[in-house]
């Protein structure tokens, strides 16, 4: 260990801490963290570069690598190391003791790279070799089937981390009933509905207190965002599903940038995923319908969202290694398909999700995103899913939207 580096004074102590903050406007910010963290890359034969990701619109992400003489490719990726440093104001979105409590979890599994150490704004893991996906790539057969396996492998093995896994990751009492800690508590707790805090409903609640609400237009929205939770959560959180209490460890944010595939040769395709700082007890078909979603890609391509029969593809192969996994006795078919109609009746919820938290970013975050933008069309997503659901669209005479057409087609 690094003299710099201590023991960060948390639930997850055996984590390294090192005392230094990234900062994107000094050159030297990422080089001083890494050698904190690895001295002997300040050695004469080091040759310490950074590599920028632009994949995310979240956060900062950086692969450093030395390129030490004599090493190959292989070598040299054996040893890089990831540097993520938060994106601006997230902490309001993202609790993070409880991302790094999600990493360390998915270690003991074999589930994510070793976790090297955590630092003032951001944190340091192996890089995980292979290939990044693209949103094109999802519906290739083999990758489909491949996040389908690595996925029912999170749901049927990882347990959900307990409430006391982490202290005070929602706003502490301070005595007042009537204080706004108090209050936003209280509606965080509701919104679980006897269920382990935190949860994708508990989750939603807390984004939805941290909306902007400075302009009479704020305030209407947020009281319309939170009237839809509270219906949503009355119709959906207490449905019977995989794992405990209809819960299960779940990604949450599995877009084609966070699923790395690996080509062995003669070998089935396999992927790992990275990045878990939206990974919460979840409805399992959330997290399955929130990775369809993400078919679409950043740009809503909607023409590109999963048919019935990929779906199906999709669910069958998951059912199968869930069984498999968990050593649960399960008929195939008929688990296949009440699966298949759970997904669907989540389909609208990923918009709504990632509307609140786009809606959020617009006004905290530094980087060049139209989040605004976004935040629009993954609402309309979750509007155009419930004027399917009640009818309203049929009713009004209204062409049925491309997203929910194409998640209709039966070829």
């Amino acid at each position: 260990m690094s003299p710099a580096a201590t023991t960060k004074g948390n639930a997850h102590g055996h984590v390294r801490f090192l005392p230094v903050t990234y900062d994107s406007s000094d050159s030297q910010s990422a080089l001083k963290l890494i050698l904190s963290l690895f001295p002997d890359w300040a050695s004469d034969d080091s040759k310490v570069d950074f590599v920028r990701f632009t994949d995310g619109i979240t956060n900062t992400l950086l692969k450093a690598v030395n390129r030490r003489p004599g090493l190959s490719k292989a070598d040299i990726d054996r040893e890089a190391v990831l540097l993520r440093a938060y994106g601006n104001g997230t902490a309001v979105i993202i609790d993070r003791e409880r991302e790094a409590a999600n990493h360390e979890l998915l270690m003991k599994h074999g589930l994510a790279p070793e976790l090297l150490a955590r630092f003032a704004n951001g944190m340091l893991y192996r890089f995980v070799p292979g290939t990044v996906a693209q949103p094109k790539d999802l519906s290739d057969p083999a990758l489909l089937a491949a996040v389908a396996r690595r996925l029912a492998q999170w749901h049927a093995t990882v347990p959900c981390l307990p409430d006391s896994a982490i202290k005070g990751e929602e706003p502490a009492e301070d005595g007042n009933s009537d204080s706004d800690d108090s209050r936003r508590k209280a509606m965080i707790t509701k919104a679980a509905a006897g269920k382990p805090i935190p949860n994708l409903w508990s989750t939603m609640q807390k984004w939805i207190l941290a909306l902007p609400t400075d302009t009479e237009q704020q305030r209407e929205r947020q009281a319309l965002l939170q009237r839809e939770l509270e219906e949503m959560i009355e119709k959906l959180s207490q449905r019977p599903g995989l794992g405990r209490d209809g819960l299960v460890f779940a990604h949450c944010d599995l877009l084609s940038a966070n699923i790395i595939m690996h080509h062995e040769p003669g070998q089935e395709l396999s992927v790992s995923f990275i990045d878990y700082e939206y990974a919460t007890p979840s409805p399992a078909a959330f997290d399955i319908s929130n990775h369809f979603a993400e078919w679409a890609g950043y740009d809503c391509d909607y023409s590109a969202m999963p048919t019935r029969p990929q779906r199906h593809a999709f669910i069958r192969e998951y059912v199968a290694s869930y069984a498999k996994l968990s050593g649960q006795e399960m008929d195939l078919e008929e688990e296949t398909k009440k699966l298949m109609q759970e997904v669907d009746v989540f389909r609208g919820i990923p918009g709504f999700y990632w509307g609140i938290w786009a809606l959020i970013q617009a006004t905290i975050s530094h980087i060049d995103f139209d989040y605004a933008s976004y935040a629009e069309s993954r609402l309309g997503e979750y509007w155009a899913y419930k004027a399917e659901e009640d009818g309203s669209r049929a009713a009004a005479g209204k062409e049925m939207p491309l997203r929910e057409k194409t998640w209709s087609r039966n070829e």
